[in-house]
């Protein structure tokens, strides 16, 4: 039961406001001097005070309910205080809800607006100890995370973020393989290395190939190595991805592009560790961790096909589900801070339209935006105009899980947008310039710059 504390001197002014608020199953406390009502405040728990302006007999000034308002100010700075008092000069006042006082009511007062307002003053002061209290918890979870772990630098605050880097840090040790999932752009590959850098082997080599890339033909002598004479211009034997990372960990991204041959090779080595080399028959042995990722709809794929459901199931026994960074907005400012240039400040205007925006490239966009703004930035402030920002900073809708793959229309559209210029599109689509280039050749698009 919320509970009120009454300072006033007139004891039937406490008293039926006692009565008042017992009906309405809020609790009070009374006090008839400034010194009893800090001495209370002192030792209960109490959500508002309902304080008089004058204590002394024949004292009109207001004076001793501005000292104690004051000092109630200073020792419990979030407390809501109303002022109630006959005293009909508005002034000091008026001073006083400026200066934090949450309301001035007159003597006598309606009970109906006085019962409106502690009504609402409590809510507001419970909503705002349950945001403390939660604010205070994901602080602590993330002072934890950063003693206990090491985290490579990554810069984050947002609960969304908290908890997929928890799951990261608690599965790091186990020898098993992770797949993350999540839109092009995320940072998937720093979830790995925070995964490589916490696990037993953080020692070991950390080797990443992207699959989306490479030409499929390709993908099995990165992986697996090759002989000399392999295939057309395998002029001397070459160690493969998994041969590199012995003793650590691989990290396939773009998984999802690894064509039906290379799949099944891999699902053989994630099973019993052994490989051959291309144009090899001698069996090699390995000990890696295997993290890989992916944007696409691997149950999708399955469906259709084109992606192995054991291979699925044996990349992923632990899932990281890595949000947009338009489903972890805690994370925007943070991030453009640590990427604006040394010495640029974004101005509040500026902030704003970071938070408003839809971030369809999601933290690569936010990465390339800031590196625009500090170049064209002409002084230390960093405006909206230096970022470059759609003017309706909320239209488009953020890419879904399922949307994150572009399909062909979407391509040529980013294509035609960017006059030809692969980099530029490929960064509006969240792509390396390679993968964008592998899904042109792969959907018929021919280049036109």
């Amino acid at each position: 039961m919320p509970t009120v504390l009454i300072i006033d001197d007139n004891a039937a002014v406490g008293i039926a406001l006692d009565v008042l608020f017992s009906l309405h199953d809020i609790a009070s406390l009374r006090a008839a001097s400034p010194e009893e009502g800090l001495a209370i405040l002192a030792r209960e728990q109490v959500d508002l005070v309902i304080q008089d302006m004058n204590f002394t007999a024949d004292t009109t000034s207001g004076a001793e309910g501005t000292a104690l308002f004051r000092e109630i100010r200073k020792r419990h700075p979030d407390l809501p205080v109303i002022l109630l008092t006959a005293w009909t000069h508005l002034d000091a006042a008026v001073d006083l809800v400026k200066a934090g006082a949450a309301d001035y009511l007159s003597k006598p007062w309606n009970d109906d607006r006085l019962l409106a307002t502690v009504t609402n003053l409590i809510e507001l002061g419970q909503a705002n100890r349950a945001l403390g209290t939660r604010l205070q918890q994901e602080r602590q979870a993330r002072r934890e995370l950063e003693q206990h772990y090491d985290l490579r630098g990554l810069v984050w605050a947002d609960p969304a973020m908290e908890r997929v880097l928890s799951l990261a840090c608690q599965v790091a040790r186990a020898d098993v393989p992770v797949l993350i999932t999540g839109p092009n752009g995320t940072g998937k590959e720093r979830i790995a290395e925070i995964i490589q850098a916490n696990s037993q082997v953080a020692g070991g080599p950390f080797v990443v190939l992207n699959c989306g890339a490479l030409p499929s033909e390709l993908i099995e002598a990165e992986l697996f190595g090759a002989d000399a004479g392999a295939y057309t211009g395998a002029s001397k034997a070459r160690e493969g991805k998994f041969e590199a990372a012995d003793g650590g960990t691989l990290f396939l991204d773009e998984i999802g592009n690894l064509p039906l041959a290379g799949q099944m090779k891999l699902l053989r080595v994630l099973e019993t560790g052994r490989f051959e080399r291309l144009g090899s028959n001698r069996e090699r042995q390995v000990k890696v961790r295997v993290i890989s990722a992916t944007n696409a709809d691997l149950s999708a794929m399955i469906r259709a096909g084109t992606f192995r459901e054991d291979l699925f199931y044996r990349l992923n026994v632990i899932e990281l589900k890595l949000p947009a960074l338009a489903a972890r907005p805690g994370d925007i400012l943070p991030l453009a801070h640590a990427f604006l240039a040394a010495g640029k400040r974004l101005h509040p205007s500026a902030e704003g339209a970071l938070r408003a925006h839809a971030w369809p490239g999601n933290v690569r966009e936010l990465k390339n935006v800031m590196a625009r703004a500090s170049l064209l930035a002409r002084d230390d402030v960093v405006m909206p105009a230096d970022l470059g920002l759609p003017h309706d900073a909320s239209a488009g809708a953020v890419p879904g899980f399922a949307e994150a793959e572009p399909d062909r229309d979407a391509i040529v559209r980013a294509l035609a947008r960017a006059g030809g210029v692969i980099a530029q599109a490929a960064a509006e689509l969240g792509l390396s310039r390679q993968a964008l280039y592998r899904r042109m050749e792969r959907l018929g698009i021919e280049r036109t710059a």
